[in-house]
C-alpha cells in the first residue's frame, strides 16, 4: 500500500531534520508536478526535482517540513527524484521546495510549487454580464458565485496561468457570495473560455470544482445582422407555447439566441436552409415568467464558431401577468439558471389584491357586529326604562 502523505513526514534519506542547509553556489534546482500543480480531487500527482549529476540526497520542504522522497522510481542519469502521490487530497496541497546535496555543500532551495486541490467543494455558477455576446473591442464582467460562502475566487482563463485572477467575495442580495471580474477589450483574434473557483482564505490552496466553461462570443465579424420574429406573436400566456425564429439570407452554420440578463448561455440550433433562406427555430415551451424579456439572436460558421454577426434588432417576449422587470432578473440570475413553472424556485405570484379584499370583508364583519351590539344594548336599555315605569 503506498505511504501517506503524513507518514512521509519529518523523514530524510540520510539527513536529519537538524541539518542545516548552506547555501553554495550549486545550481539551483528545478521543481515541477506532472500532469500539473492544479490537481482534482483523488487523482495522481507526482512532484519532481532536477539536480546536479553529483546530487547525493534530495530533500523536500513542505511549508517548512521535510518530506520522504521516493528515489527507487527514478531512472538514469540519477539527477532527480520523485514524490508519488497516488490520491490527492487537502493533507497534499501546499507550498513545496526542494534542494540536494553533493558530497561537499547543499544547493540553494527551488522556487517555490504551489500545490492546489480541486474539487473539494461544489461548482460555482459563472456567467457573464450582460451577455457572452460582446462586439470586437468590447468589454463585459464575469460573475462568479456560489451558495456555500466562499470569501475568495479565482477566474482563469484557458491557456493562461491558473492563479492569475483572484479576487474577495461580496455577499449579494440573494444570500450567495460572488466576484466579479472585469474582462475585455475583447478581441476576435483567438477564442475567449472561462472557468472559476471558489475558496476560502485559510485554506488558499483547496479549491472548489471548476465552473462550467464559459466561451465568451465575439459579434459583429459577419456581412448583415439576421432577423428574429416570434409566433405566434411576441405577447404569450403562461403555459402556452412560443417560437422564436432566427433567420439570414447569407450562408450560416449555426444561429445563436441570447436572453438579456439570464445567467443560462445563448441557446445553439443548426441553421436549416429553406426557401432559399438559413433559419433556425428555437422553441420556449411552456413559457413561464423566466422567459420574459429581451432576445437577440446571431449567427455564425462553423470554423470559428465564437465568431458571431451583428445581433438581430432586440425582439421583447411579453408574458401575460409576468412579475416586474428587477423580479425576473432575479430568478434568471439563480445558480440553476432560469425556473420552470412547477420548479420550486419560480417567482411567489403576487396576492396584494386579494389581501385588500380579504382585508375589506374582515373590516366590515367587525362593522356589523359594532353596529348590533350597539342594537342590542339600546333594547335592554329601552327594557330597563319601561320595567321601571
Amino acid at each position: 500500500m503506498a505511504p501517506t502523505l503524513p507518514a512521509l513526514l519529518c523523514l530524510g534519506l540520510s539527513v536529519g531534520l537538524r541539518t542545516q542547509v548552506q547555501a553554495g553556489t550549486l545550481p539551483k534546482p528545478i521543481i515541477w508536478a506532472e500532469p500539473g500543480s492544479v490537481v482534482p480531487w483523488g487523482s495522481p500527482v507526482s512532484i519532481w526535482c532536477q539536480g546536479i549529476l553529483e546530487a547525493q540526497v534530495f530533500r523536500l520542504d513542505k511549508e517548512g517540513r521535510t518530506v520522504r522522497w521516493e528515489r527507487q522510481k527514478v531512472l538514469k542519469p540519477r539527477d532527480k527524484a520523485q514524490l508519488a502521490i497516488p490520491h490527492m487530497t487537502e493533507q497534499h496541497a501546499g507550498r513545496y521546495q526542494c534542494y540536494y546535496r553533493t558530497p561537499t555543500a547543499w544547493s540553494e532551495r527551488s522556487e517555490p510549487l504551489e500545490l492546489v486541490v480541486t474539487g473539494r467543494y461544489n461548482k460555482p455558477s459563472l456567467s457573464a454580464l450582460p451577455s457572452p455576446a460582446v462586439t470586437s473591442g468590447g468589454k463585459l464582467t464575469l460573475q462568479c458565485g456560489s451558495r456555500w460562502g466562499f470569501n475568495r475566487f479565482l477566474l482563469t482563463k484557458e491557456g493562461e496561468d491558473e492563479s492569475s485572477r483572484t479576487l474577495d467575495g461580496q455577499r449579494s442580495p440573494d444570500g450567495q457570495t460572488q466576484a466579479l471580474f472585469p474582462v475585455g477589450p475583447v478581441s476576435p483574434g483567438h477564442g475567449w473560455t472561462f472557468r472559476c473557483y471558489g475558496f476560502n482564505r485559510d485554506t488558499p490552496r483547496v479549491w472548489s470544482a471548476p465552473s462550467d466553461p464559459l466561451e465568451l462570443l465575439v459579434s459583429g465579424l459577419l456581412r448583415d445582422r439576421p432577423s428574429l420574429s416570434a409566433r405566434p406573436g411576441p405577447s404569450v400566456a403562461p403555459g402556452e407555447n412560443v417560437t422564436l425564429l432566427c433567420q439570414s439570407g447569407n450562408r450560416t452554420d449555426t444561429f445563436l439566441l441570447s436572453q438579456e440578463g439570464a445567467a443560462h448561455r445563448p441557446l445553439r440550433l443548426p441553421a436549416q436552409h429553406q426557401g432559399g433562406r438559413f433559419q433556425a427555430e428555437f422553441s420556449l415551451s411552456p413559457v413561464s415568467s423566466a422567459h420574459g424579456g429581451t432576445y437577440r439572436c446571431y449567427r455564425a460558421l462553423s470554423k470559428d464558431s465564437y465568431l458571431l454577426s451583428r445581433p438581430s434588432e432586440p425582439l421583447a417576449l411579453l408574458v401575460a401577468g409576468e412579475a416586474p422587470g428587477w423580479a425576473r432578473g432575479h430568478v434568471l440570475s439563480r445558480e440553476a439558471g432560469a425556473c420552470a413553472a412547477a420548479d420550486p424556485c419560480a417567482l411567489t405570484p403576487d396576492y396584494t389584491v386579494q389581501n385588500l379584499i380579504r382585508m375589506g370583508l374582515a373590516a366590515s364583519v367587525l362593522l356589523l357586529l359594532g353596529v348590533l351590539l350597539c342594537q342590542a344594548r339600546h333594547d335592554r336599555k329601552e327594557a330597563r326604562d319601561a320595567a321601571r315605569s
